[in-house]
């Protein structure tokens, strides 16, 4: 027989025991855990305009885990960016330098996490408000518009492989050596797609109305022509025969998805106030 005492059983001593290393377990896993910031506003930022002779184009993006860089950005074009609306759709203020002066943005994030992209577009909407004193209301309009939908065959998306990095999937990002351009996408929505197009590439905005809501993995490449990119990107030379279709046709051959132009409702943005940013 086992010998009893007055703490109890043997059963029950065990069982202390094994509750105990349990809870031992998950402080440990709390304790390896990284506690996620609010990501409000940029710690520090500095605003500056771009260099006369700055010439490797025109980006947002995160250098390292706590740097954000903006380079060569009209407040028009980051207003695209932060708001996720196309150029086209933004109207208002009538001053000539919201298009043609250029800016140079280098921020410090907060906290030990890399932020994601719509956390990223959080502290920048509020660094325009902040900096350049940015106002604005909506206005729903008809307006000329691409409308992102399935081919007549169905799409042709991939089921997305398993993300594990805290800030989720790596956003949409064009990869451009001319005259070709890739688009490699990481468990996208139809809905990033349309955005990327109509905020960087297309001179109109993209309406998304594909009914799918699911995330996929697909790649796109494509020969650049002067319709795409404000025609900033180069076409082939000469006539030359890239090898690779241009964007609609892409669009259908590799994704299964179709651009078609028409008209339809925007919720533009229009500016109210905005001054050019404050000295650093």
């Amino acid at each position: 027989m086992h010998a009893l005492n007055r703490r109890g059983s043997p059963a029950r001593t065990i069982t202390f025991a094994a509750v105990a290393l349990a809870a031992v377990a998950v402080c440990a896993v709390m304790a390896q855990t990284v506690v996620r910031p609010v990501f409000e506003e940029f710690e520090v930022a500095t605003v500056r305009p771009t260099p006369p002779d700055w010439t490797r184009g025109r980006f947002i993006r995160m250098e390292s885990a706590h740097e954000f860089v903006a380079r060569n950005h009209a407040l028009k074009t980051l207003i695209s960016a932060a708001y996720n609306v196309s150029p086209q759709a933004i109207s208002g203020l009538q001053a000539g330098w919201i298009d043609a002066d250029h800016f140079d943005i280098l921020a410090k994030t907060p906290g030990d996490v890399r932020p994601n992209l719509d956390e990223q577009m959080a502290m920048l909407r509020k660094l325009l408000a902040d900096r350049f004193q940015l106002t604005f209301h909506r206005e729903p309009k008809e307006m000329a518009v691409y409308i992102l939908s399935l081919a007549k065959n169905g799409p042709k998306l991939r089921q997305p492989e398993a993300n594990t990095t805290p800030e989720g999937p790596s956003p949409l990002i064009f990869v451009i050596a001319p005259p070709l351009i890739r688009l490699p996408a990481k468990s996208a929505t139809m809905g990033e797609l349309a955005a990327v197009m109509q905020r960087a590439m297309l001179d109109r905005p993209v309406l998304d109305r594909t009914g799918l809501t699911a995330r996929y993995d697909f790649d796109l490449e494509f020969t650049a022509d002067e319709s795409l990119f404000g025609g900033m990107v180069p076409g082939p030379a000469n006539g030359e025969d890239s090898g690779k279709p241009g964007l609609f046709r892409a669009l259908q051959d590799q994704a299964g998805l179709r651009l078609e132009a028409t008209r339809g409702p925007v919720e533009t943005f229009v500016i109210d106030r905005a001054s050019r940013p404050s000295d650093n």
